[in-house]
Formats: C-alpha cells, structure tokens, sequence
C-alpha cells in the first residue's frame, strides 16, 4: 500500500457583519492511498473520451479534521487538487473518494 501526504482543503465560513463568505484552509495529513483509479468512458454523443478518476485515501485525522469533516472540498493528489465526493468517519481516520479536478 502506497502511503499519502498531501493538503487538504476545509472550506470555512467566516463572517463579517452581516456578510458570511467561504475561505479555503489547508491542512496536511499522512495516511494511504487505498486505491489509485483511472478510466476512460467512451460517449456516444462525443468523440472524445472522457477520464473518470476515482482514488480513496485514508488520512489520519486529527481533531480539526473530525470535527470539520463536513467541510472538507478537496484533497492534493499528485501534486493535482481533486474534489472530495464522500467522506466516511472510521475513528481516528478519515476515508475520503476523490473525484475530478478541483476547480476554485
């Protein structure tokens, strides 16, 4: 199993008056790569062949991380932002399915 370091991406709310906007934090975690995933899906209305990726890591979380868990936007894969698509809670890690690319 490969092992993972890499930032990941909290989308926290701040506010100032009455105006509430989303600032991106990055953290940076150790864990695993669970699965790296690559696949081309061929569309009938398009030449061209679209890439889907669909990594999991597992980071070792810390308390920041359990209790903003539902914040999390994106994690750095490869030196590549993902999206997060779905996070699963298994104490004291974080099991997150990355998606596409990331796009602020």
């Amino acid at each position: 199993m490969d092992r993972y370091f890499g930032a990941i991406g909290y989308a926290i709310s701040k506010r100032d008056g009455d105006i509430c906007t989303e600032e991106i934090e990055e953290r940076n975690y150790y864990g695993d790569i669970l699965r790296a995933n690559r696949r081309l899906v061929s569309s009938q209305d398009s030449s061209i062949d679209n890439i889907v990726v669909a990594n999991r890591i597992s980071i070792v979380a810390d308390p920041f991380a359990m209790n903003n868990y539902y914040a999390i936007r994106y994690a750095v894969f490869h030196g590549v932002p993902c999206k997060v698509n779905s996070v699963e809670l298994q104490y004291p890690r974080l099991i997150l399915e990355l998606g596409g690319k990331y796009n602020a």
